[in-house]
């Protein structure tokens, strides 16, 4: 509770929270005017798309430079310094800061999307269910990258080297990912499907992009074909979830692991 309340006070004095939330404040209310045209039922889900696709776009590059921010100034202000020499470990300081950073950046974005349920019931036939995979979706967005964030100030010694793998990360998820995958397309056969599905659901934004458009009824797995079966060997809520477990403990373990005291500018 002490760090929750500690990374609070740091959170509200400096911009990044701020901005962020402002961000996504202004693209929620843009995408709100923009769909508020076509129709109850079907601008809800127009909404609710263009508003995930937006959003995909802010969401990873903020949250990995709040999360390795956070960590950094940390070795900035000579308190994690203190905090190991007294009575801290590597593993519980990270485990804790952890927990703070994602309840600090987590929470102002849900209520933010609680109220703005008010404007939506006055312009569309709001589905709560649909509603719902849509919040989950951008909490899990979160959830991740500021974990990955986590893992990059750990290891960071310096702000511009936060910048470039921040920015390295965010670029691999959403164009070379995709592209390596794209390379290996026409090699994909029924014996080595399902270890290319393996290698395109490693990577949070397809995963969670799957998990939402399954949940609002716009993919059907109903009548699949062999290959398909194959690929799709878990439901997307399946893959969803160990996608997220599997990021999130792999970049606190890495942040346990490289995690280096010293930082300078």
């Amino acid at each position: 509770m002490n760090y929750i309340w500690k990374e609070w006070k740091e959170s509200i004095r400096s911009k990044g929270l701020w901005l962020s939330l402002a961000i996504m404040i202004i693209v929620s209310l843009l995408m709100l005017s923009r769909s508020s045209g076509h129709g109850v039922e079907q601008g809800y889900y127009i909404l609710i798309m263009n508003l995930f696709e937006s959003l995909l776009y802010f969401i990873p590059i903020l949250c990995l430079f709040l999360g390795a921010f956070s960590v950094f100034q940390e070795k900035e202000q000579k308190t994690l310094v203190m905090l190991l020499t007294k009575q801290e470990s590597t593993f519980t300081f990270l485990f804790k800061k952890s927990i703070a950073l994602q309840t600090v950046l987590i929470v102002p974005v849900f209520i933010w999307f609680f109220l703005y349920l008010v404007p939506l019931k006055f312009f569309f036939q709001v589905q709560l269910t649909d509603y719902g995979f849509l919040l989950a979706t951008i909490i899990g967005l979160m959830l991740v990258f500021t974990q990955l964030g986590v893992l990059i100030g750990s290891y960071s010694r310096s702000r511009m080297q936060i910048a470039g793998i921040a920015v390295i990360i965010w670029f691999y998820f959403f164009f070379l990912h995709d592209f390596a995958l794209l390379s290996v397309l026409p090699n994909i056969t029924h014996d080595n499907v399902q270890l290319f599905s393996v290698a395109y659901f490693l990577n949070p934004i397809q995963t969670v992009r799957m998990f939402l458009e399954s949940g609002l009824g716009i993919y059907s797995f109903g009548n699949m074909s062999r290959l398909l079966e194959s690929f799709m060997w878990l439901t997307p809520s399946l893959f969803f979830l160990f996608n997220l477990l599997f990021w999130l403990i792999l970049s606190f373990a890495g942040a346990v692991l490289f995690h280096r005291k010293e930082g300078f500018e």
